[in-house]
């Protein structure tokens, strides 16, 4: 019995975005179960998973059930050491590691304001002085983790880690909302986008289904800003 991951829609659920990356980047194999948000069969989906409530929900191979993302990841880089998910300098991992947890439970704003929509891009938002707010502490996060641990490649930490896969759905939100950000963080919302990983997943969400009404906006739309899925 191996992996089995609970995923929402991947057009919509960041938070399953973010599991399944630290999947896809590791090389570890997993199964996944996806169940369609605000619909019965995500509930259905759920209790298969219980005691865990949201997606992500991991089953492990003996059996055991965890949730939050932040866990997953956790458990991934303690049994699977060779798939290198946080940096292997003590320092960047421990700045990684806070990176993440600040976006696990932080920006709420921006999440309110922008919800993951990997199907489509506005041309403008009108964000709030809180949603900007947001943005400057994240690309001072990202200044922070590219300026003292990026240089060997274009990742927060050089090469991919497990705090890419945590950002990876504010990157989308980014291009998704066309909010402003400097060329240095425009820079790394362009690796994201055109990650094979990040791609793949975009390309099945866009053929799960039809859209989710909870997610449109009535604003100007333009073109995906990435690589066509």
């Amino acid at each position: 019995m191996g992996y089995n991951l609970a995923i929402g829609d991947r057009s919509y659920s960041s938070w399953s975005l973010r599991g399944w990356l630290l999947f896809a980047h590791g090389g570890i194999a997993v199964t996944t179960q996806s169940g369609r948000l605000y619909a019965p069969d995500f509930d259905h989906l759920m209790a298969e998973f219980a005691p865990a409530r949201l997606a992500p929900a991991l089953r492990l191979p003996e059996g055991q059930v965890i949730g939050e993302t932040l866990a997953i990841a956790e458990t991934l880089a303690e049994r699977h050491p060779e798939a290198r998910l946080w940096p292997e300098d003590a320092t960047a991992r421990a700045v990684a590691r806070w990176l993440a947890a600040e976006m696990h439970a932080g920006f709420g704003a921006l999440r309110e304001h922008c919800p993951m929509n990997l199907r489509v891009s506005y041309a403008d938002c009108v964000p709030s002085a809180a949603v900007l707010a947001d943005l400057t502490r994240i690309e001072a996060l990202w200044h922070l983790a590219r300026g003292q641990f990026g240089a060997s490649g274009p990742w927060l930490f050089g090469r991919w880690s497990a705090a890419d896969a945590f950002y990876a759905p504010v990157a989308a939100r980014i291009a998704g909302y066309n909010l402003p950000v400097a060329p240095e963080a425009a820079a790394y919302v362009a690796t994201t986008l055109a990650d094979p990983a990040f791609c793949r997943w975009r390309a099945e969400g866009l053929v799960e289904g039809p859209d989710q009404p909870f997610y449109k906006r009535d604003w100007p739309t333009r073109p995906w800003p990435g690589p066509a899925a």
